[in-house]
């Protein structure tokens, strides 16, 4: 598997699709403590687009040094893998922690070409920590997994999908960042300082679960609002919408790289 290193710290990713046309590549950007499972629910983007996901420092087959991590960091690990993919302009979908390094990124680094963010707040003081804390469960834990999915998966999406929990905690136990990972990239998130919002000029989409408790409606209007090229979409779920409303959600991130 690819793999490339930034100051001395491994970092594991895999492309995916060769990609249609001159449609650019997909980048995807991890939420503080899952592994790259999170994304699954999107593979319909490789084909259309080459895709990229890799794991965080601190997550699943990255290494993990010691913390605390800060987003500045994490965007150049973003750097670092999208560089030695060969990826020269990239479109960034970014969940919770993801969101934030994707913000960064975009006005740091110049491959940016558009953002698609789910659950992100414009600073980490909106970030409600406690919500946060309650989606992480030790790896292999299949019923602290089932607890903290309470935060991140509606109760009648579990009940009508227990197929789909049991996968997710599968993938979890196999993928998801320890405890010291997972606080390490919460740092990163919660001690986020806002980027100079109006400088970020690529088309950007926000997208909130309707009953996340992580990220209030609020704050994930205000970062619409305060991106120039910004729109908000609510969506239906809580904290993972996009693993929720999977099918409704690709169709719209399509329909975005289209437009």
């Amino acid at each position: 598997m690819p793999r490339t290193v930034r100051d001395g710290v491994g970092l594991h990713y895999e492309t995916r699709g060769a990609g249609q046309g001159d449609r650019q590549p997909v980048a995807f950007v991890g939420d503080a403590g899952y592994g790259a499972w999170q994304w699954s629910f999107q593979d319909r983007l490789a084909g259309p687009h080459e895709t990229v996901v890799y794991d965080h420092r601190g997550t699943g087959r990255s290494d993990a040094p010691a913390g605390p991590y800060d987003v500045t960091t994490l965007a150049a690990d973003l750097e670092a893998v999208l560089a030695d993919a060969g990826v020269d302009a990239a479109n960034l979908v970014g969940a919770g922690l993801g969101g934030a390094v994707a913000l960064a990124y975009a006005h740091e680094y110049d491959r940016a070409r558009s953002l698609a963010l789910f659950g992100t707040a414009p600073t980490g003081e909106a970030v409600d920590e406690v919500a946060l804390r309650n989606l992480h469960a030790p790896p292999g834990e299949t019923g602290a997994c089932r607890g903290s999915l309470d935060g991140a998966l509606s109760a009648a999406f579990r009940e009508s999908n227990p197929e789909v929990v049991d996968r997710v905690c599968a993938w979890r136990a196999d993928d998801d960042a320890d405890r010291g990972g997972f606080e390490a990239q919460a740092a990163a998130w919660l001690g986020f300082d806002d980027v100079p919002l109006y400088e970020v000029t690529v088309p950007a989409l926000v997208l909130r679960g309707v009953d996340d408790p992580v990220v209030s409606e609020t704050d994930s209007r205000a970062l619409a609002d305060g991106l120039p090229r910004g729109e908000f979409l609510p969506v239906e779920g809580r904290h993972l919408a996009h693993v929720e409303s999977a099918r409704a959600v690709t169709d719209r991130l399509l329909a975005f790289l289209e437009s």
